[in-house]
């Protein structure tokens, strides 16, 4: 498939205007882009770890979801030597990376829906207020904790840290994968029961508590179903590119 098409075609689905107003820096990362792609490699980010991976399957296109350099190209490289060498090497080696970040989280299809699916909710919506999040209604009404259990096995990880301090049942659920948990106030004001994100600060917590809400803070890690959502979305395009998916990425071991 032409890599213009492809991208073309991505672009259609999670168009980059929506990365701009985030603020996000997505696309080309490294490397330049072949005219032809026959062979992807999918990884939620790019680094020493798949390189050997990469040198061994030779793809047309490495894409991730989170950018492989996250911010400025001159002012990250200059501040991280680590960084400089990885791209270097990419480079070198005539590789390419390119990275789709929030206009796959905003999209239709996208990363909250992929999550939202996995979840196996009903009935979900984009919670107008927060355009990134998703919410929807569970099968049968659960207790936080019977819940939080079951957000870890469909979401694919061990560990969940809960705040208890709202409903005593959850019936209906938002949700914004990675660091989101900022967002908590849009998913109480749409009457969600409990909200899912990551990464919360200590004060965002403390918010929660104040406002008698419920949420499940979750491993960066769930956004790992980026992975087997874009090889879907891909197959649907060119079922004839050959994709490898690469999942090294594990959350760390919580010590009781």
């Amino acid at each position: 498939m032409k890599t213009r098409n492809l991208l073309l075609k991505l672009s259609k689905k999670f168009p980059k205007r929506l990365a701009k107003e985030q603020h996000d820096f997505i696309g080309l990362m490294a490397g330049k882009l072949p005219e032809d792609v026959n062979k992807i490699l999918l990884c939620l980010d790019f680094d020493e770890e798949v390189l050997p991976k990469a040198i061994e399957f030779k793809p047309d296109l490495i894409l991730t979801h989170h950018p492989f350099i996250y911010g400025h190209r001159s002012q990250v490289l200059k501040r991280d030597p680590l960084k400089k060498e990885l791209v270097d090497k990419v480079e070198a080696l005539g590789l390419c990376v390119y990275s789709v970040h929030t206009n796959f989280d905003i999209g239709r299809g996208g990363m909250n829906d992929a999550l939202a699916n996995a979840l196996e909710l009903k009935d979900i919506e984009i919670i107008p207020e927060e355009i990134m999040m998703r919410g929807g209604k569970l099968e049968k009404e659960m207790t936080p904790e019977e819940f939080a259990k079951y957000a870890n096995k469909k979401l694919n990880v061990s560990y969940s840290v809960l705040i208890n301090a709202g409903k005593s049942t959850i019936k209906s659920v938002a949700i914004v994968g990675g660091a989101g948990s900022g967002k908590y106030y849009a998913a109480q004001n749409a009457g969600y029961d409990i909200y899912i994100s990551g990464d919360i600060p200590h004060h965002v917590r403390r918010d929660i508590i104040a406002h008698k809400y419920n949420y499940l803070d979750m491993p960066h890690e769930i956004e790992k179903i980026f992975i087997p959502a874009m090889k879907k979305i891909i197959n649907e395009l060119d079922p004839t590119i050959d994709i490898l998916m690469v999942d090294h990425e594990k959350e760390g071991k919580v010590i009781c």
